[in-house]
């Protein structure tokens, strides 16, 4: 069985001529330990819970291949057990369209739970699965009824450990006691520039012990029953993660290249594959599978059986638990409730009728107080600056966990006993990102997170595989400019908006005030496709009203803030019954400037409009006749954002009120006047495009 994943790896490598042999290779034996079907001899294997004919059965055990790099292994798997992979897709590896990419992607091939290839991500992908099925159990199981009960596997290498985002996640998965995470270890001492010992000398086993995990091994690697003993045994934890470290020889069974770097990112070459075909004892020609190999790991029966236990498990819990039943299927789903659109429209209006002048972090708390206890599903967080971030509501409490590993109940605002929904990542952005995704992938909930927005930079990574996965997640960006003052040019985002908008599939929201908070929160929640960033602000902002946005609190009015720019304001708003010379386009904070310096202008006979773009994003994705109706061709274009200004270019611009290098330490007030964000310099620019003109 093991040397059929080595045969598959060597083939599908060598005739991309392009891969990685060596990890699969050397995993080989562990994936027969944990995959591997029920069996009557000596080896007790099956420890893995999975139906190759219904890959997205909730009850699941989940497996994530951390070390993405070694995606024969896992493409090897998910042929053999019988999955919706057939070998044609094998031999069309790292090939144009095909189901085996370079790296394993969620949502291409059947039974990838996770995209993985950035070294470390996969683990803290796993921890978030396995956070999310333990609320979820906490939840919705009642006694004689566990329909959440399953458990995550990762597999991972030397480079996912020597990764930063591995102390991140690993710390929080001991702090949160996650006891049915199982992370087997190929501890085989080689990356691509050689042996590691030279520059990675952790005590891994002693890291891990510290973390507050179990560790087993070192073991055998290569002895499947010494492996799939250890996952047995584990099994019971209740409190501890549980790291398990398998010794391996990387390329096993390659007489020349095993145990060396040549095994690890290139093809074995034809002789090489030869001599190592005849040492494995394997005499099939490539890709070519003997029926009794294909038998021993299909999994499609026992698979079908265990799905079957599940239904009629959960047919009982649904017989004696109807609306908690319900309930789960609906969060199972990704659905938001049947209220949800009424919860908006209210939202809205409440902000629109209160017309406050708050900071949009504050904003965005406010609207998460109406999200949060609408939606039970939302599952918040901070990486260390919850007071400053706003990300908590009184619907979330703090999520702790019991001496004995289980999750602690707290009092919501209802006074209603339940377990906590806001988490302290402590300051781990990296990580906290990661895990949200690993949340999202699992299902159940929509997790947010909040950190300030110069530290997205930290994030990055994480929120690019957002985007590639097209996950539900809403990252909180706070201290969105220089208007956060004293603490300087470290903390002031100058680059970070027009950088995250280069991310294809993240939407990127700068709302102007309560209402355009609201509306983003509501967008996001919707959109079950990609994930969003919330850029706010720490400094107050007015309100701005909706004169000209036609029926604004209302359904209308919310269509036009949801396409990401609307016109917040024409000439006559301040006046003047003339048509507008001139477009000011300006987001977040900038957008009051933006009304102030057309009330200036208006004072010098000259009309303008006043666009308000929360959402460049979301505004690129419009119809041209939308597009055209809020810019009107022939009307000169002025960008007003307290960012760099090149991406403002594009829409024709014949000037942008920006800012080009990093900031000052100084109050917010000194900053604007410095560098420029006053109504004067806003009027002044307007005026000098029109004497162009």
């Amino acid at each position: 069985m093991a040397n059929a994943i080595r045969a598959l790896a060597m083939d599908a490598v060598q005739q991309a001529n392009s891969g990685h042999p060596g990890a699969p290779m050397g995993m080989a034996d562990m994936a027969v330990a944990l995959w591997g079907p029920k069996t009557t001899g000596e080896l007790p294997a099956g420890n893995l819970k999975h139906n190759p004919a219904n890959p997205n059965w909730f009850d699941r055990d989940r497996f994530v291949l951390s070390n993405g790099h070694a995606s024969m292994l896992l493409y090897s798997l998910l042929h053999l057990t019988g999955y919706d992979l057939p070998m044609k897709e094998l031999k069309n590896f790292r090939q144009l369209h095909s189901k085996t990419a370079g790296h394993p992607e969620h949502g291409v091939t059947p039974g990838v739970e996770t995209t993985t290839g950035p070294l470390g991500q996969g683990l803290a992908n796993a921890v978030g699965m396995a956070l999310a099925e333990k609320l979820l159990a906490s939840e919705f199981n009642r006694e004689g009824h566990a329909v959440v009960d399953h458990r995550t596997y990762v597999f991972m290498g030397d480079g996912c450990l020597m990764e930063g985002i591995s102390h991140e996640a690993a710390a929080l998965a001991g702090a949160w006691k996650l006891n049915k995470l199982v992370a087997l270890y190929d501890d085989n001492g080689i990356s691509i520039d050689g042996q590691v010992a030279p520059w990675f000398v952790d005590n891994t086993a002693l890291r891990f012990v510290a973390y507050g995990w179990n560790v087993v091994g070192p073991i055998d690697g290569h002895d499947a029953a010494a492996v799939s003993k250890a996952i047995i045994d584990v099994q019971n934890q209740s409190e501890r993660p549980t790291l398990i470290i398998c010794k391996t020889r990387i390329g096993q069974g390659s007489p020349n290249r095993g145990n060396t770097a040549k095994a690890h990112g290139e093809p074995l070459g034809a002789e090489e594959i030869a001599l190592t075909r005849e040492a494995l004892g394997w005499t099939e020609p490539p890709f070519v599978i003997p029926a009794d190999v294909y038998a021993a790991w299909d999994c499609k029966s026992a698979g079908t059986v265990a799905e079957a236990a599940w239904k009629q498990n959960f047919a009982a819990y649904k017989a004696a638990h109807p609306e908690l039943a319900r309930e789960f299927e609906r969060r199972m789903k990704g659905v938001l409730p049947r209220n949800f659109a009424q919860t908006v429209v209210d939202t809205v209006i409440a902000a629109d009728q209160k017309a406050e002048t708050v900071a949009s972090r504050k904003a965005s708390q406010i609207a998460l107080e109406a999200f949060t206890a609408a939606l039970p599903e939302m599952l918040g967080g901070s990486a260390d600056l919850t007071g400053s971030n706003l990300t908590n509501t009184k619907s979330t409490p703090s999520l702790r966990f019991e001496l004995d590993g289980k999750v602690a109940q707290s009092p919501n605002a209802d006074g209603t006993m339940v377990g906590g929904r806001h988490i302290n990542y402590g300051v781990r952005e990296f990580g906290m990102a990661a895990i949200m995704n690993g949340v999202a992938l699992h299902g159940g909930f929509i997790p947010y997170g909040g950190t300030f927005l110069t530290f997205s930079d930290y994030s990055r990574n994480a929120v690019r595989m957002a985007a590639l996965m097209k996950l539900r997640v809403v990252h909180v960006f706070t201290h969105d400019s220089i208007g956060l003052g004293e603490d300087g040019p470290t903390h002031q985002s100058i680059e970070h908006a027009a950088s995250l908008r280069l991310i294809p599939n993240l939407d990127v929201w700068r709302p102007a005030d309560t209402a355009e908070t609201a509306v983003a929160w509501a967008v996001a929640l919707e959109n079950t496709t990609r994930p969003t960033a919330m850029l706010l602000s720490r400094q107050g902002i007015s309100y701005a009203p909706k004169g000209a946005c036609p029926a604004a609190p209302d359904a209308a009015g919310l269509d036009a803030i949801s396409k990401g720019a609307y016109v917040v304001a024409e000439p006559t708003e301040v006046g003047l019954r003339k048509k507008a010379q001139a477009v000011i386009i300006a987001t977040g904070s900038e957008v009051q400037l933006a009304l102030k310096a057309q009330e200036l202008l208006a004072t010098r006979k000259i009309a303008v409009r006043v666009v308000s773009m929360p959402s460049t994003t979301t505004f690129d994705r419009q119809s041209v006749a939308y597009k055209s109706e809020v810019l009107p061709a022939g009307l000169p274009r002025i960008a007003v954002e307290m960012g760099v200004t090149d991406g403002w270019w594009k829409y024709g611009c014949a000037a942008v009120v920006g800012i080009d290098n990093y900031g000052e330490s100084a109050p917010a007030p000194v900053l604007f006047k410095h560098f420029g964000f006053t109504p004067e310099n806003v009027a002044d620019t307007v005026q000098k495009v029109l004497a162009k003109r």
